[in-house]
């Protein structure tokens, strides 16, 4: 974090239709951004752990559980993340890591234009619901 003033959100998280699938896809997605799954809660809310048949949300952060996915949220309203990246090799490896996860290329890693500002780098998938991710490198 190069400013901690422009890291506004806490956490945010999405409803996922089947949690083991999108646990995978994403702690595949986000493992080239260093990040990874560092809490598990089972429905009933208590600790719980990868393999649980219980699993009710997944935690992903680096240092706090910064991005959720769970069961107790609607999903299937297509919802748009965006993650950070601190470079065009991040966001390329998040790209390829997706895509073997069984996410669906939604734009392939690359400089955008048409409305975005200069030096924006990104790709983007559709996770296993049909949720945009996108992982984004702001060039300066």
């Amino acid at each position: 974090m190069t400013n901690v003033r422009n890291w506004l959100i806490d956490h945010t998280g999405i409803g996922v239709s089947d949690i083991h699938r999108s646990a995978d896809f994403y702690e595949a997605v986000l493992a080239p951004l260093g990040a990874s799954a560092i809490m598990r809660i089972s429905r009933t809310f208590g600790p719980a752990d990868k393999g649980d048949d219980d699993l009710g949300g997944v935690a992903f952060g680096i240092d706090y559980p910064m991005f959720w996915i769970d069961v107790f949220h609607p999903h299937g309203v297509k919802q748009h993340n965006a993650f950070r990246a601190t470079s065009r090799a991040q966001v390329d490896a998040f790209h390829e890591a997706g895509l073997a996860a069984g996410g669906v290329d939604n734009g392939r890693p690359g400089l955008r234009t048409g409305g975005y500002p200069p030096g924006y780098y990104a790709a983007f998938l559709l996770d296993p619901d049909g949720n945009n991710v996108e992982a984004l490198f702001r060039e300066r």
